[in-house]
């Protein structure tokens, strides 16, 4: 479901070390680990790639992407759950990001297969098997998550 990393030795040694603007790597890094947990491999990629080749690019990308998600009039719960559904109308594979950053927020499995639903309405049996997908691989890694936690307890 997620794709695999990127060698980040092999992308600092042949295109280039992260440049830092604003915000440190790490800096970056801790957005995503807040919202959904882990940084996603391609962010990851983006955020090496982009901070070594063009680090002011980068820099706005990340003012638009934190303008655009956390706008004033919805709370964070709201906006993942919009991006899930619009992301699994597309059958975006980054739509699982979304349901775990939603799931995080507070979002509930009702609410999740709610809005797949939603998306069902308008792009069929592909939307409501790929959300059920989703789903079903997300309440796995929250079970892994939780033993994980209690072994370590």
């Amino acid at each position: 479901m997620i794709p695999p990393r990127v060698n980040l030795d092999i992308v600092s040694e042949r295109i280039g070390p992260y440049a830092e603007q604003d915000q440190t790597r790490e800096e970056r890094f801790a957005i995503y680990r807040e919202l959904i947990g882990f940084v996603p491999p391609r962010k990851e990629a983006r955020i090496n790639v982009t901070g070594a080749l063009d680090p002011t690019l980068l820099e706005l990308q990340e003012q638009m992407r934190a303008h655009a998600m956390y706008p004033k009039c919805f709370d964070v719960k709201t906006c993942q759950l919009m991006l899930f559904g619009m992301l699994l109308m597309d059958l975006n594979d980054a739509a699982v990001l979304h349901a775990i950053a939603a799931r995080g927020a507070g979002a509930t499995w009702d609410e999740l297969q709610a809005t797949i639903g939603l998306a069902f309405l308008f792009r069929g049996l592909s939307a409501a098997n790929r959300g059920a997908e989703i789903l079903a691989h997300v309440a796995k890694r929250e079970a892994e998550e939780e033993a994980g936690a209690n072994a370590g307890a």
